[in-house]
């Protein structure tokens, strides 16, 4: 998820934040650049609807969309989703999502400070209300969960600000393992807000469980800037029957945050209830 323009702490909590890595108002994991992707990697993004506008090279894949990782392994899948034609702003799916439902996925934390800690158990909840087919619980400790929460420590980079990143279900029906939270000061401050660290695992989570980010098809709607459309609609970017074909301004799965607690709103719980219940 992204944070936009890297001002100073007190504006940085005014701004929008972003998924699969979180932004504070178009803020995200920025590690290298795009030259480093050959253009064979390039295409494969594209060909699974994703823009490869500032994608860049990271640990374990490719970041693309501000918070999104995609791994060699979703690079080499083949989809069978049918093209899409695009509305304005819905709710949209990936081609895969978790199977073997009903199904308890276990979430441990890794070397993060409380804060963070007990933002899980706060996200966990949030989940759990829902009365989905798919729980969540912490891991036993000393085990690692079927997501591990852990942490990097990354300074603005161009003017933004990486809030979190994690990926998508692979093929078999299993979420992604992993969601990467970024300790460093400039990210939530010195005394990070309990809710505000939840919002932003929520929506890391929900980019596990295979949810693309509402505005995808223009990320200005909530970074600002210029009109950018993350991907074309087709493979990879599903539209979830039910959610709406206007603007919905406070969806949890907005590309970039607005600094504060966003939860599920009323067209994120249909959209979940479609996939999970």
């Amino acid at each position: 998820m992204k944070n936009t323009k890297f001002l100073s702490l007190a504006m940085l909590c005014a701004l929008f934040l972003c998924v699969s890595s979180c932004k504070k108002n178009n803020t995200s994991e920025q590690t290298d650049n795009k030259a480093e992707i050959s253009a064979s990697t390039l295409q494969q993004i594209k060909s699974l609807g994703f823009s490869v506008e500032n994608a860049r090279k990271v640990d374990n894949g490719y970041l693309v969309e501000g918070d999104i990782l995609l791994t060699d392994a979703n690079l080499n899948e083949k989809s069978l989703s049918p093209n899409l034609n695009i509305a304005e702003t819905e709710q949209y799916r990936t081609t895969n999502v978790v199977k073997s439902l009903p199904r308890v996925i276990t979430i441990s934390v890794t070397n993060l400070p409380q804060v963070y800690s007990d933002a899980v158990d706060l996200m966990i909840s949030r989940y759990n209300s829902l009365g989905l087919r798919m729980t969540f619980q912490r891991a036993n400790t000393g085990t690692t969960g079927n997501i591990d929460v852990f942490g990097f420590n990354e300074g603005p980079s161009g003017g933004y600000i990486t809030l979190g990143s994690s990926g998508f279900p692979t093929s078999s029906g299993e979420p992604f393992n992993q969601v990467k939270m970024n300790t460093n000061v400039n990210a939530y401050g010195t005394n990070p807000n309990l809710l505000y660290v939840a919002s932003v695992l929520q929506h890391e989570v929900g980019h596990c469980i295979g949810f693309r980010h509402t505005d995808y098809m223009n990320r200005a709607y909530s970074c600002g800037g210029k009109r950018s459309n993350e991907g074309t609609a087709g493979v990879g970017a599903i539209q979830i029957p039910g959610t709406p074909s206007k603007a919905d301004a406070e969806s949890f799965m907005l590309a970039c945050s607005n600094g504060g607690d966003r939860t599920f709103n009323a067209n994120d719980v249909i959209a979940m209830n479609y996939l999970y219940k």
